[in-house]
């Protein structure tokens, strides 16, 4: 008998974990459904996501669209970076942009075109970058859209002709001399995925993604227009590029 009551309280007590571990499971799956809402509810309260500067002002004229799905594939070619000069010069967007955003240039031709070496000050990570040309080194820095090509194409530009979205892609407006691994973490990503690692340049970096929208035409997604807020509260005035 005595064996038999052991075996009673054991499955007891196992039946008390059993219950015990599906409420934490429904507990947990509930905070994980409230609590981001609480969250953004709470920082509506508290001004969180207010904001005040010609960036904040520009950014209220976008067109907020959440889940456009573009009819057509992305593909990073329909936009022909490098195959188009907007300043007429015989030189591609890279070495512009390299040459413009380089301390120190040497240029490897006599054209002044091919950028040989420079130092950057990297505004993405706030580091200092030697850039030398070269298969194993070249990489050290690469040229980002400050908004991505593929965000662009979900926020509008697969509805554009071939010749704008040339232009966007090579616009100067758009593009930066950054760190090649920063980039590269970067991605498409827009501003509710990823900022910069160096939080003293978040808010230029906001503002000139508005810019870049607004001059194009470009929507936003909800979440995309929360983060951006976010930076934008803690820069006052800030104001978007004018180039």
């Amino acid at each position: 008998m005595a064996y038999r009551r052991r075996r009673f309280r054991g499955a007891t007590a196992f039946g008390r974990f059993l219950v015990l571990l599906v409420m934490a499971v429904a507990i947990g799956v509930t905070a994980g459904l409230v609590l981001p809402q609480v969250s953004e509810t709470a920082g509506r309260i508290t001004g969180e996501y207010t904001a005040r500067g010609s960036a904040a002002d520009t950014l209220e004229t976008l067109a907020v669209v959440d889940g456009r799905r573009p009819q057509s594939v992305y593909k990073r070619d329909a936009f022909g970076f490098r195959q188009y000069d907007p300043d007429g010069n015989g030189c591609d967007s890279r070495n512009d942009v390299l040459a413009r955003d380089l301390r120190n240039v040497r240029y490897a031709n006599a054209e002044r075109c091919k950028v040989q070496s420079g130092t950057l000050d990297d505004p993405y990570t706030g580091r200092t970058i030697d850039f030398v040309r070269g298969q194993a080194t070249s990489a050290r820095v690469q040229i980002d859209h400050v908004v991505a090509l593929n965000n662009a194409w979900k926020s509008g530009a697969d509805q554009w002709n071939t010749k704008k979205r040339y232009e966007f892609s090579n616009a100067p407006y758009n593009l930066l001399a950054v760190d090649g691994p920063a980039n590269e973490d970067k991605g498409d990503a827009d501003a509710s995925v990823w900022l910069p690692p160096n939080t003293a340049y978040r808010c230029d970096y906001v503002a000139r993604q508005i810019g870049v929208k607004a001059k194009y035409g470009l929507s936003v997604t909800g979440a995309e227009k929360r983060a951006m807020l976010g930076v934008l509260h803690d820069c006052p005035g800030q104001a978007v590029p004018e180039r």
